[in-house]
């Protein structure tokens, strides 16, 4: 058994068994990946993939667990050489981070500028996607952190830390009938127009429609997007009330909206930061952790790292107070 036959079978998993897309990202045959496939399965003595043909079809059973089992092999290999990195080169590197465009365009930017700063070494590289896509990049290795809100339950091989609460406010034309409300915002107010609003799964989009449940209405949601400033843009051109993070509203830059408060119709939504579980994090990565989420301390998210699931993660932060945006 070698290591690059484990690599094999996890990356035409990863290629939803293409195997001709897998040697392509790899930079080597398709014949070779398939008799490297092939001879593991001879020496495991079962079949790791099912097959009609030349094609493979599906992964057994038996192979569900041999593959699980190599992922796990493969990331303390790259555990091994992330530490030998931090003792031969402890200011360069590499960090890969997974998020939502809301995380990317108003969470990050003072947290990666001064990370840059700090060290100019290490290569930056953001991937920007779905909650899946996220999930899915930072469990393959791909991303070394996974920046999200939503669907938690896409995360669970991965320590997801609180950072952060959050909220949303109602963005309106300055001459709609909801800038010159003067009492505090209802949700049956909301009700009255066409809403402008994330796409279901992305940005705490599911507190709206349970607040809107709750009341036994319906939102009328005419229009969704992944992006906030996309979001902004059909607000201006009458479109419809746009419900968004409030992060993403910015006083200089949309000086001709007006930002209503909708704190208290809707439950917070809490940002986490992920990792695999067990994975040997290096000192910058430590420090851009905590750049971004100042409780998270070096000290805290070891601990975390150590316990054996989220739920006890989850616990760990019960108590503590976490900041607001």
């Amino acid at each position: 058994m070698k290591l690059q036959q484990l690599r094999y079978i996890v990356e035409v998993l990863n290629h939803n068994l293409n195997v001709s897309a897998t040697a392509e990202s790899l930079y080597t045959s398709q014949p070779g990946i398939s008799k490297q496939v092939r001879m593991l399965e001879d020496e495991l003595g079962i079949q790791v993939f099912g097959r009609s043909g030349k094609h493979l079809t599906h992964v057994t059973p038996a192979g569900k667990e041999v593959i699980e089992i190599a992922q796990q092999i493969l990331a303390k290999v790259e555990s091994i050489k992330a530490v030998a990195k931090e003792h031969t080169l402890p200011d360069q590197g590499k960090l890969n981070i997974a998020t939502t465009h809301t995380q990317a365009r108003y969470a990050l930017p003072p947290v990666i500028s001064g990370f840059i700063e700090k060290y100019p070494k290490v290569t930056l590289h953001m991937h920007q996607g779905s909650p899946q896509q996220i999930s899915e990049a930072a469990s393959r290795g791909d991303a070394d952190f996974a920046i999200a809100t939503e669907a938690m339950h896409l995360y669970g091989d991965l320590v997801m830390l609180p950072c952060y609460h959050w909220n949303r406010s109602v963005i309106v034309t300055q001459d709609h009938p909801l800038a010159q409300l003067k009492r505090k915002l209802t949700v049956e107010d909301i009700a009255q127009f066409s809403i402008v609003t994330y796409v279901f799964g992305f940005t705490g989009r599911s507190e709206l429609d349970r607040a809107f449940n709750a009341c036994g209405l319906e939102p009328k949601i005419v229009f969704t997007a992944t992006d906030a400033d996309v979001l902004k843009t059909y607000v201006r051109l009458g479109l419809g009330v746009g419900v968004l993070a409030t992060m993403a509203v910015d006083p200089t830059l949309d000086h001709d909206l007006v930002a209503l408060d909708a704190s208290h119709l809707f439950d917070a939504s809490t940002t986490k930061i992920g990792f695999r579980k067990g994975a040997f994090l290096r000192s910058y990565m430590y420090d851009f952790i905590q750049r971004f989420a100042p409780h998270l301390t070096k000290d805290v998210v070891e601990k975390a790292n150590q316990l054996r699931n989220q739920e006890e993660v989850d616990a760990m932060f019960a108590a503590f107070d976490l900041p607001s945006r």
